[in-house]
């Protein structure tokens, strides 16, 4: 993405990203206008293109910086785990964890998908499957060491990251069962999954 130099360009290119990654999360790619989006951050037209080529790039940049955080957070999040049950319960604690606390970037990037250009949308479905590549090798391992059973890593895989991520759609910070339980709770179930009838 385009920077303009000094400070002052950076914090006007993280204020465009916050904008942007509200509107889209709002009304949709399609729906969000560069002109709308100028407005929100007090910007003419023509000076947003001083920091954003085009609503393209912008799309891009947010979905893609959301999978490099996540990846690099799952590596610290799984550091220092060799045990494949413990790694087990540590990625369904970071992934439910990090879907709850951006819920607008995993919406978008889940959502918009199909609003990336096609070499864009390559290189994040790239992304994608590098990130359940990691849970797949943790599944993998736990096979391997007779702690977990799965007829197919990938599905089983596909399954479990179906169950986490559906968080986004009805977990309700003010509700009855705090985070903690909750991340207690999908630990067991996941676990379960993988070890019945072991």
């Amino acid at each position: 993405m385009s920077r303009t130099a000094g400070s002052s360009g950076a914090k006007t290119l993280a204020a465009i990203r916050e904008a942007g990654l509200q509107l889209i999360y709002e009304h949709g790619y399609e729906a969000m206008t560069l002109r709308r989006l100028a407005r929100k951050v007090g910007l003419q037209p023509g000076s947003l293109y001083n920091h954003i080529a085009t609503k393209q790039e912008l799309l891009f940049d947010l979905i893609h910086n959301h999978m490099i955080t996540l990846m690099e957070s799952l590596d610290k999040a799984l550091e220092g785990h060799t045990n494949p049950v413990e790694s087990l319960k540590a990625f369904t604690a970071f992934h439910l964890t990090y879907h709850i606390e951006r819920k607008r970037e995993v919406f978008i990037g889940s959502a918009e998908l199909r609003s990336l250009d096609p070499e864009n949308r390559e290189i994040i479905v790239g992304l994608r499957r590098t990130y359940e590549d990691r849970l797949c090798a943790i599944l993998e391992a736990g096979v391997a060491s007779g702690d977990f059973i799965a007829e197919d890593v990938r599905v089983a895989a596909y399954a479990i990251l179906a169950m986490l991520t559906g968080i986004c759609t009805w977990y309700d910070p003010g509700g009855r069962i705090d985070r903690k339980a909750l991340i207690r709770i999908h630990e067991q179930l996941v676990l379960d999954g993988v070890t019945k009838n072991r």
